[in-house]
């Protein structure tokens, strides 16, 4: 008997033309395979609505945090010193030696105190903050968004600088007087006594943060200490620094250069709740939509596990023909994986463009549903915001990925197993 010499096919490169262009014919619809087809079109809108929800939501929030941060902190101090024990009448010395701690840009005087605000229209709560004309101009949040008026004189002309929404709301306008009522005012025989003094509307500003826009109220220094009967102290020093989230370098040279006897707290000390609540909102609101990835995948995998069934004899064909198990898993690792990826730059780039013109769709919408959709007085901030984060796009972008590709691995391994004499044995 002849000896017979047997020849193995070599196997093809990975990724050679014709697993592409299988791969290719898998993806196009035709009569017969349309439910096929359907099934991969949603896994592809969902994947790609996916990536664009997360992104736009994501940004919203980012957006939310670096608004309310900037005009938290644009018009609040970075550092606040007070004295404990004793009234703050030094505090002009105190500001001075803080002023000379490198990478303090000021410290401000303060007086605050919450008063009555009363027109001949209206009545609501106000919160004054005495504070001096240098100081009030070096508020940019302030300075730079004055709508009527001047600060110029603010110190000689005794006037007040109110918010646009605490004029409307009183309905008052520039150069009106309205009366501001303290509860702690003279102390008589039969008790303390309300404090009562009208002061002339000299500019009104728009910080674009509602809350602040209606109960602000900026008064000169020493008006206000004699207004709150503080004898010629300041409640606290506000301080600015470089880089407000480095605060923590700067608090222990802020503690030595003020001297004994005063407290030094930070932004974050005060306002921790707040940006925790953000915070976590923020992390979840993630883990929530990841799962809409998650479920645009589950697709791909049942799109996939149908299409590997209907080309059963394909695939034993192929395999006849000298196509290895390596090859078919690529075919429809490339035919799954080419859904999700289109899918998930679809999303990236919707979603940026969509982050790019939120509040053209804002007013869109509201225009069509003849509804107010972010309301200010609800959510403190005058515009909706929107900033995207390079690094948080990339891991969205990176995880929708690693979804769509592992979403593949078990129809392709399944189309790579697959018994070419079982195959055509039924068909």
């Amino acid at each position: 008997m002849a000896n017979v010499k047997q020849t193995s096919i070599p196997d093809t490169a990975p990724f050679a033309p014709f697993e592409w262009m299988l791969a290719w014919r898998y993806l196009r619809a035709r009569r017969k395979e349309g439910f096929i087809s359907v099934i991969a079109g949603f896994s592809f809108i969902g994947i790609m609505l996916g990536v664009a929800t997360l992104i736009i939501v994501m940004a919203v929030m980012n957006g939310f945090r670096e608004d309310l941060f900037s005009k938290i902190l644009g018009l609040n101090g970075h550092i606040v010193v007070l004295k404990t024990n004793e009234p703050f009448t030094d505090y002009n010395d105190v500001a001075a030696r803080i002023e000379r701690v490198p990478g303090v840009h000021h410290a401000l005087p303060l007086v605050e105190g919450q008063v009555m605000v009363s027109s001949p229209a209206q009545a609501t709560g106000g919160l004054v903050r005495g504070i001096t004309e240098d100081g009030v101009k070096a508020l940019k949040l302030i300075s730079d968004n004055i709508q009527f008026g001047t600060l110029d004189g603010f110190d000689q002309a005794r006037g007040i600088a109110i918010g646009t929404r605490l004029a409307n709301a009183l309905g008052v306008m520039l150069g009106d007087s309205i009366t501001l009522v303290s509860p702690r005012g003279a102390t008589t025989p039969f008790g303390t006594a309300p404090r009562t003094k009208a002061y002339k509307i000299q500019a009104v500003f728009e910080m674009g943060m509602s809350e602040y826009d209606r109960t602000m109220i900026f008064m000169p220094l020493d008006e206000a200490q004699k207004y709150f009967s503080r004898n010629g102290a300041a409640d606290v020093l506000e301080v600015v620094v470089d880089n407000p989230e480095r605060v923590g370098e700067y608090a222990n040279a802020i503690r030595a250069a003020a001297g004994e006897g005063v407290q030094v707290t930070d932004w974050r000390q005060r306002n921790a709740s707040f940006f925790t609540v953000l915070e976590v909102e923020r992390n979840v609101m993630f883990i929530i939509l990841s799962l809409i990835i998650l479920v645009a995948a589950l697709n791909i995998i049942s799109g996939m596990m149908m299409l590997v069934k209907d080309k059963g004899r394909d695939i034993a064909i192929l395999r006849t023909m000298g196509a290895s198990r390596g090859a078919m898993m690529r075919v429809f690792l490339i035919t799954g994986a080419s859904i999700g990826i289109v899918g998930t730059f679809a999303g990236l780039i919707l979603g940026i463009v969509f982050c790019a013109n939120i509040e053209e769709v804002r007013q869109f919408v509201a225009w069509i549903t003849n509804t107010q959709i972010f309301d200010p007085s609800v959510y403190y901030l005058t515009r909706l915001p929107a900033s995207i984060d390079v690094h948080e796009t990339i891991y969205i972008v990176l995880m929708a990925l690693a979804l769509s590709i592992l979403a593949t691995l078990y129809p392709s391994w399944r189309a790579s197993t697959l018994d070419p004499v079982e195959a055509l044995r039924y068909e």
